[in-house]
């Protein structure tokens, strides 16, 4: 299993995508203002995710 790092963005749940802003041991906090459509998806800004439940679209070039 691959840890996201913050600024990573990551995909989740049906397509749905945003930025890390915090790792945590078991989970990241995630910015969704990042999607184009957030504001028609009427969803919350920030959103935790199990590291087991996201892939990474864009990491960092290490």
């Amino acid at each position: 299993m691959v840890i996201a790092e913050v600024g990573n963005i990551i995909e989740f749940k049906d397509g749905l995508q945003g930025i890390v802003e915090k790792v945590n041991e078991n989970s990241v906090i995630v910015d969704l203002t990042y999607m184009e459509n957030f504001e028609k998806l009427g969803l919350e800004e920030k959103t935790v995710i199990n590291h087991k439940r996201y892939k990474i679209i864009h990491g960092s070039d290490k």
